[in-house]
């Protein structure tokens, strides 16, 4: 418990120095004023667009659910969970506080471990591939300037992605990783291992479930990215919605690393440089980005208003 907090102090720490540093350098007041003028129309746009992301992203893991589950738990009781954990994940590191959250609260309706933690790396699995997806057609499609780091950081991405997918889809890489897995110390970790590797590797046979839960994701991240240039247009960002499906990809897997809390300060770094690339001023970057935070803060706050209600909680 004590590293536990220590680790977590630490991320807190990055993320409000990283973000404090960069208000500093990049004159706070003009931030300020740029935040101060936002259009509310399209500012009301963006949060419409938040309720269509938040509701894809809950019926995908729905839909992952069933091929890991002899019988699924009631469909309330898996949102509510969903919901409270994206809520309680905005004070955690970057999606893997959120998502440890959902997978351990599954074990209150039944759920095997196994199953649970498969379908929450299968959703965050096809969530980085769709932004990948996005990102990587993008850059080939559009006439855009994009620095070297863009098609490094889609590169390396597409490259652990086409490796998890060769151990769920291949046969003889699974068993590969499979005997792998057998030489880890102790009997109990080996058993889990085998355990989660089999409740992935049962997607294989699913691809009917896959490919909707992919449709989705892609469908979750076209919105992300009007949703920022909703923002940008709001406080009067003039580039087009060409230069918002290169960066946003780019930023979105730079908040998804776990080094700080819910993406602060490596979020505005990433606007920062993907923006600035492509002549944005920076206030209004960074203005940009503490508002795309806010908004992503704001779509977990109804499970703020659940968790708050009672009931069954997670851990």
């Amino acid at each position: 418990m004590t590293r536990l907090l220590g680790s977590r102090a630490v991320r807190l720490a990055i993320a409000v120095g990283l973000t404090a540093y960069l208000l500093w350098r990049n004159d706070p007041d003009a931030i300020a004023r740029v935040a101060r003028g936002a259009d509310l129309n399209w500012l009301a746009l963006a949060c419409a667009l938040v309720v269509f992301d938040r509701a894809l992203m809950a019926w995908r893991w729905l839909a992952l659910l069933g091929p890991v589950m002899t019988t699924t738990p009631p469909v309330g009781a898996v949102l509510r969970v969903f919901f409270v954990s994206s809520f309680v994940g905005s004070f955690l590191p970057a999606s893997v506080g959120s998502d440890a959250i959902r997978a351990y609260s599954l074990r209150d309706h039944d759920v095997p471990g196994s199953a649970a933690v498969a379908s929450v790396v299968m959703d965050r699995a096809l969530g980085v591939v769709a932004i990948l997806l996005v990102g990587l057609v993008s850059v080939v499609a559009l006439t855009v300037p994009a620095p070297l780091g863009v098609y490094v950081i889609l590169l390396a991405g597409g490259v652990a992605s086409l490796a998890l997918a060769s151990v769920i889809f291949i046969d003889p890489v699974g068993d590969l990783v499979g005997r792998g897995m057998a030489r880890l110390p102790g009997a109990p970790v080996r058993a889990i291992a085998a355990k989660l590797l089999a409740a992935v590797r049962t997607y294989r046979h699913h691809h009917a479930a896959l490919s909707g839960v992919l449709a989705a994701s892609l469908g979750v991240q076209v919105i992300r990215v009007l949703q920022a240039w909703s923002l940008g247009r709001s406080i009067g960002i003039e580039a087009g919605l060409a230069v918002y499906f290169v960066a946003i990809p780019v930023v979105l897997l730079i908040m998804l690393l776990p080094i700080t809390i819910n993406g602060l300060g490596t979020g505005q770094a990433a606007f920062l440089w993907t923006f600035g690339t492509a002549g944005v001023g920076k206030p209004e970057a960074l203005a940009l980005s503490i508002l795309f935070i806010a908004l992503g803060i704001l779509g977990n706050l109804p499970g703020g208003v659940l968790y708050a209600m009672g009931g069954r909680r997670p851990a």
